[in-house]
């Protein structure tokens, strides 16, 4: 864990960060501690935006600085020919732009053979119903960062269910509020706020493992 580089990214330092994510490239850091230290990082910037001490306008620019972030690092996770590899979709709910947990987590996912079908942000529960009917994906991973766009995390879950679509996909959702207890209101099946332990468990689901 590095201090250093989770406070940049704390407290916005688009420069420091980039700066701080290319020495530990150069001195043989591993892609993925950087992503973990960087997701901590955002971490504490979803907690201050909770708390009134960021804006929305902090919370954009912390994924700004990691979209760089990704830039530089996207070499490390080359993707692989996704043509055989189970299908996912991912989305960020209704009512948050959060995306970068997602993303990284999608870079993730197609570097180990995933075919990735990527709903974007602010996705309506109706969109995800509709995408799991046309591409006929088993796993559905829902991010989530504000806390007031948690029911409609419920909503989506309810209306997968609605659909007679509930046993036939599992329901993943992350982000850094999501606790046991939210994933017991949501009706999720599991949930993850560490993007390298969620890939994991996706690979888990997707071996039939759980």
């Amino acid at each position: 864990m590095d201090n250093e580089l989770i406070n940049a990214v704390a407290e916005l330092d688009e420069e420091k960060t980039l700066f701080l994510v290319k020495e530990r490239i150069k001195a043989g850091a591993k892609p993925l501690e950087i992503v973990e230290d960087c997701r901590r990082g955002v971490e504490i910037v979803g907690r201050r935006y909770n708390d009134g001490t960021y804006y929305l306008s902090d919370l954009i620019m912390s994924e700004e600085i990691l979209r760089g972030v990704m830039e530089i690092l996207k070499p490390y996770f080359p993707p692989k020919n996704p043509s055989q590899g189970t299908k996912i979709i991912m989305g960020t709910i209704e009512g948050d732009i959060h995306d970068l947990g997602k993303n990284i987590v999608i870079y993730l996912l197609q570097s180990a053979g995933f075919e990735v079908i990527d709903l974007g942000v602010d996705v309506e529960p109706k969109v995800f119903v509709e995408n799991i009917v046309k591409t006929g994906a088993k796993i559905v991973g829902i991010s989530v960062l504000l806390t007031f766009s948690i029911s409609s995390v419920k909503k989506t879950v309810d209306l997968i269910k609605k659909a007679g679509l509930r046993d036939k996909v599992k329901i993943i959702i992350g982000g850094y509020p999501v606790n046991e207890k939210i994933l017991e209101y949501t009706g999720a099946d599991y949930f993850e706020n560490d993007v390298v332990k969620a890939v994991e468990l996706i690979k888990r689901i997707a071996e039939g493992k759980l």
